[in-house]
């Protein structure tokens, strides 16, 4: 999978149900995707929080990519707004305390920023899934989409390979079965809290669930899907 910046509960869902979760660290950024933003609740919609990323050619992989030189103003700004929208929220006390491991790191580059964010969290929730880097794998890393998801499988001598339940129309079952692998998408069933009583927003980032749910629910949730 992409690296995403506090992905939602979907994402956290995929890690704890495969033995182990391959990241990309060399797959060029998309500046349209969930890379480095995310929505949260604020004013009861949802609202947008995004990375700021240092201007460079829009071909470079995420792990070149590198936040921009306002961060450290920016960094301040994404926490004051997440205190303000969440600071009444039932579990904002522990939240904040996780999102602060996540904000200060000294790291800048892009991919390493947020993976040090999605071992803080998968730590949070005890989620014990080995995490590797796509890189490291000896692989061909021209190969794109599905042809390399499919030399990483082999080289991993896995049986079944899980992906978001997006990944419906960008794989095909008979390729993988074709090289003995089994193709699975992990659909979340709807998870439904209170947000100030207000009209549910569904989806927004993992830091919505934490903050207006304790560790043992978010836990709970994690369970809460079906393979198909």
């Amino acid at each position: 999978m992409q690296p995403y910046f506090l992905p939602y509960i979907g994402y956290f869902q995929l890690i704890n149900s495969v033995d182990e979760f391959i990241i990309y660290d060399n797959i060029q950024y998309t500046k349209k995707g969930w890379i480095n933003r995310n929505r949260i609740l604020f004013d009861n919609k949802d609202r947008l929080i995004t990375l700021p990323i240092k201007k460079d050619s829009d071909f470079l992989n995420v792990i070149d990519r590198e936040l921009s030189d306002v961060w450290e103003k920016e960094k301040k700004d994404i926490l004051n707004l997440i205190k303000i929208s969440y600071k009444n929220a039932p579990n904002f006390v522990e939240g904040y305390e996780l999102l602060l491991k996540c904000f200060n790191t000294e790291e800048i580059n892009l991919f390493k920023f947020i993976y040090n964010s999605i071992i803080e969290i998968n730590n949070y929730l005890d989620i014990k899934t080995k995490i590797t880097i796509s890189s490291s794998i000896n692989i061909d890393h021209n190969l794109k989409s599905q042809d390399k998801v499919v030399a990483l499988c082999l080289n991993k001598k896995t049986k079944t390979y899980i992906n978001s339940i997006g990944g419906v129309e960008l794989y095909d079952k008979k390729t993988f079965k074709d090289n003995n692998l089994e193709l699975k998408f992990i659909k979340s069933n709807l998870i439904e809290y209170n947000q100030f009583n207000n009209k549910f927003i569904p989806w927004l980032s993992i830091v919505d669930v934490i903050m207006f749910n304790s560790k043992d629910e978010v836990k709970k949730y994690l369970n809460k899907y079906e393979l198909i």
